[in-house]
């Protein structure tokens, strides 16, 4: 059974840390792009970065660019966000996701192109 578990949120204060884990099960990342979505109160799910393991891309929402760190474990097969700087706007459940093969850089933002997610997890930045 292919199943992904997020980890690592919580509450933190504007200008702190978080590292969220996606770890996988079922499944190894080699062959698969992974995603990390956000969703907030009366907003879109909206991308925020993704790996791709087949030639090592990754992309990120222009807003989290410098802040965000996307990387890989093999070994663990998981997937990490490091979110510096974080500011009350990040506040969301973010989900991770997992798409086989390549990613089109155009389009890995799509919740649609993702097939396999997990349950969330919280984070929430106080002002």
């Amino acid at each position: 059974e292919v199943q992904l578990v997020e980890s690592g949120g919580g509450l933190v204060q504007a200008g702190g840390s978080l590292r969220l884990a996606c770890a996988a099960s079922g499944f190894t990342f080699d062959d698969y792009a992974v995603g990390w979505f956000r969703l907030a109160p009366g907003k879109e799910r909206e991308g925020v970065s993704c790996i791709v393991h087949i030639d090592g891309s990754t992309f990120y929402k222009n807003s989290v660019k410098g802040r965000f760190t996307i990387s890989s474990d093999n070994a663990k097969n998981a997937v990490y966000l490091q979110m510096n700087t974080l500011k009350p706007e990040d506040t969301a459940v973010y989900y991770c996701a997992a798409a086989r093969g390549w990613m089109d850089p155009d389009v890995w933002g799509d919740y649609r192109i993702y097939d396999s997610w997990g349950q969330g997890t919280q984070v929430t930045v106080s002002s």
